[in-house]
């Protein structure tokens, strides 16, 4: 999460840009814009309408385009990309690092492909193709070729002296993998024991086999999971027969959450996180028309129960009034369920083993709840209206719908995973159309059969 701090800086900065931009003073911008980390540079260009994101787009250093790119959403980058000629997409993926040069393939023109495979030695593109065998989200598309392997029979004093030849160490290396001579994984060798241990000794005496590494298979989200609860910097990546394919590190899993975060947010209102916030107004209207649209169909099923009890509702105007009350308290529980369950299920939480339980508890709160804020809604309707059968009415339709919000809330999620759609999307459009069917249901059917 962002401070209050950073997001200031971040509020003056894009003010900064965008004055520099209305004023005209190019060369201020270009300097000033060419100082900023690829990531910050990612976040300007996201923060402007797409005439001035152009405009801006033109200074970057051609040295850090691509990292800027990569630091973009799908659809902004997908933008710029139309925009650039083949020359400088491809000078844009040099010096990329193999599992990020692998996301930016995947959004070039064929040519583009073609050439950038061209400029590439048989080594980098033997790597790149070991990346690219495997889905964007899973382990094998997240990791990163360039690993320094080790030997368990040689000694602590020759890796060093490897190590110094060598001159450089690939970012976010904390331990080097010790594998035999098929390239199958071992065990780790950490820095910290390198470091300390008397290099007399063998790399097979002082490395750690406990730790098990993570299959290429493996789901993105599983593998953010394996860094959460092993508090890991890097982790070994391999195939079927065990054989070392690359490394996972953190900054990686870092992307992965925030991407997993956002989906978990937007996709509840049927958006998309990588959707351009300053996209075409026709674009943006397509995208979220499709939502509004089966939204209107729920909410015409709800129109249809109210009108069932059209002639009790003409009889006790009150009726109409506490209508929405009973919808609105069981849509906000519904949610805080669906959002509790939908978490729980993005990070392994919850499962066969412990849905029933959840479920029990989920009702018990929703019956809680109902009981208590149904004595304090039928008061105050007994206050208001002078009507003690209505309070009933209305205190028992709350509870029925807090009760049934709580099991769709647990239940409308683990539905939607068994059949391999994603919860998150379309999830509470569901819910809505649940507690207000059964909210309208429950209070205007009671006061059909008691008044």
């Amino acid at each position: 999460m962002q401070n209050s701090g950073d997001k200031e800086k971040q509020q003056k900065r894009l003010r900064t840009f965008t004055q520099a931009l209305e004023d005209g003073t190019l060369a201020s911008v270009r300097m000033m814009l060419n100082g900023l980390h690829p990531a910050e540079i990612a976040h300007v260009l996201e923060s402007l309408p797409a005439y001035e994101r152009e405009m801006l787009w033109e200074l970057v250093d051609e040295k850090i385009g691509g990292d800027v790119l990569l630091h973009l959403n799908d659809e902004v980058r997908a933008g710029l990309i139309r925009e650039m000629e083949t020359s400088e997409l491809v000078a844009a993926a040099e010096g990329l690092e193999t599992d990020d040069l692998a996301d930016f393939l995947t959004d070039l023109p064929d040519v583009v492909i073609h050439e950038v495979l061209q400029s590439m030695d048989e080594q980098d593109r033997h790597r790149l193709e070991s990346v690219l065998h495997y889905p964007e989200d899973t382990a094998g598309g997240l990791m990163n070729t360039d690993t320094i392997t080790v030997r368990p029979d040689v000694t602590l004093d020759v890796v060093l002296r490897y190590l110094r030849l060598r001159g450089e160490l690939p970012e976010m290396t904390d331990k080097l993998f010790v594998v035999n001579r098929d390239d199958c994984y071992l065990g780790k060798l950490p820095l910290t024991a390198l470091l300390t241990q008397p290099p007399n000794l063998t790399v097979s005496e002082v490395m750690a086999a406990d730790d098990e590494p993570i299959l290429a298979t493996m789901s993105a989200s599983d593998v953010a999971t394996q860094f959460e609860h092993h508090d890991l910097v890097s982790a070994p990546v391999v195939d079927d027969n065990h054989r070392l394919l690359g490394r996972i590190t953190i900054d990686d899993v870092v992307d992965v959450i925030r991407d997993e975060g956002e989906h978990s947010l937007l996709s509840m209102t049927g958006l998309d996180e990588e959707e351009d916030m300053f996209a075409p107004i026709a674009v943006s209207a397509r995208h979220r028309g499709v939502w509004l649209g089966i939204n209107l169909l729920t909410a015409f099923l709800a129109s249809w129960v109210i009108g069932l009890f059209e002639a009790t509702i003409e009889k006790v105007v009150a009726l109409a009034v506490l209508m929405p009350i009973v919808a609105s308290m069981g849509g906000i529980a519904g949610s805080q369920t669906l959002t509790l369950v939908i978490r729980g299920i993005a990070v392994g939480k919850i499962g066969g083993s412990n849905a029933y339980k959840l479920l029990s508890r989920e009702l018990a709160v929703g019956l809680l709840n109902g009981m208590l804020w149904a004595l304090v809604v039928a008061a105050i309707t007994v206050l208001w209206f002078g009507d003690f059968k209505i309070g009933a009415i209305i205190a028992v339709a709350i509870v029925a719908n807090l009760v049934m919000a709580a099991l769709a809330g647990v239940l409308i999620p683990m539905v939607m995973r068994r059949f391999g759609a994603d919860p998150a999307l379309g999830g509470s459009v569901l819910l809505t159309t649940v507690t207000d069917v059964v909210g309208f249901m429950a209070f205007l059917g009671l006061a059909a059969l008691l008044l």
